[in-house]
């Protein structure tokens, strides 16, 4: 098995039935401990110690769609549903800024309510306050025409996890109306347009195997986004999923090690997801590979609304106190 981490790091990718060997093996400490090493000693030689900020504004929980593990799916009769105005959102990245942060990330269901328009004047609005700052979005499958329109008024990143690359699994865990393959062709659109793009996926989600990580992996090294978000499933009161067992830790460390040594220069998050089923999630997460961390900006009464999985973790304390977690 080490001789599959000592190939990944030489030829960057594998091949998928030493993708599936290797990720079968993942209970082994000795080999994750050699995969952690191995990424942080990648992860300093395009970075060095450097630790990436990035503030999250979690905007809207209303959403359209209906994916089988997620707390604000539309038919969840439990969801506390709230919006955030314009000047909500602009009063974080006031906060922010005064407290360092030079990216704001903003995510949302895919929420209706909100036209083109006014998200070109949000962007517009805090590039005009925040020059130097990076906006990302993170809202969802849009055309092709409102994702140019949005890069246009100023925005630089988007996120859109792919959830899973195998598409029978896809359907799985989400209602008919969603498409595998308009999920990979708005990725695609994306980078297409200008963007730096991240996608991700849950980590044992359910029907989830070594197979279908696998196809995770060559998914992400045939596309190269910018960033990889990755967490543990954590279930959700109120979703088909609910009593389904949660991600491994320790799975998700050794894939973060793993997307390490495949994307060296990609930008790799520690999860609240991470965090949320260990108290040192992120910290472990750091050291297994990761360089990202986005603290959650958003107004402290609407945190806990924002409930994708139970139990989330920073939706309590100030933007400082998450920031320095």
């Amino acid at each position: 098995m080490f001789d599959l981490i000592d190939k990944l790091e030489d030829k960057e990718t594998l091949e998928r039935e030493e993708w599936i060997t290797l990720l079968s093996a993942y209970q082994d400490d000795a080999l994750r401990d050699y995969a952690a090493q191995k990424a942080r000693a990648v992860a300093q030689s395009v970075y060095g110690h450097d630790v990436y900020v990035r503030g999250l504004i979690e905007f809207t929980n209303y959403c359209r769609n209906d994916c089988y593990y997620c707390g604000i799916r539309r038919s969840n009769p439990d969801a506390d549903r709230y919006r955030l105005t314009k000047e909500d959102i602009l009063a974080c990245c006031e906060e922010g800024w005064e407290l360092g942060f030079r990216t704001f990330v903003l995510q949302g269901g895919e929420d209706g309510y909100f036209r083109d328009e006014w998200y070109e004047e949000l962007i517009h609005e805090i590039k005009q306050r925040y020059p130097k700052c990076a906006v990302t979005l993170s809202v969802g499958e849009r055309s092709g025409e409102t994702y140019r329109r949005w890069y246009e008024a100023g925005a630089d990143r988007y996120l859109l996890r792919h959830e899973t690359a195998d598409d029978v699994h896809y359907r799985s865990m989400h209602p008919q109306e969603m498409s595998p393959e308009h999920r990979k062709k708005c990725l695609y659109t994306l980078r297409e347009i200008g963007y730096q793009v991240g996608c991700g996926f849950m980590v044992g989600s359910p029907g989830q195997g070594p197979e279908q990580l696998a196809q995770d992996m060559e998914f992400i090294y045939e596309l190269k986004p910018h960033m990889v978000g990755i967490g543990p499933f954590v279930p959700a009161a109120g979703t088909p999923f609910a009593d389904k067992a949660q991600g491994s830790l320790e799975l998700t460390l050794f894939l973060l090690s793993l997307l390490r040594l495949q994307e060296k220069k990609v930008l790799l998050p520690a999860t609240t997801a991470l965090g949320t089923i260990h108290p040192l999630g992120r910290e472990m997460g750091i050291r297994a590979g990761a360089n990202v961390v986005m603290p959650n900006l958003s107004p402290v009464a609407v945190r806990k609304k924002y409930a994708l999985y139970d139990h989330k973790i920073c939706t309590g304390e100030e933007a400082a106190e998450c920031r320095a977690a």
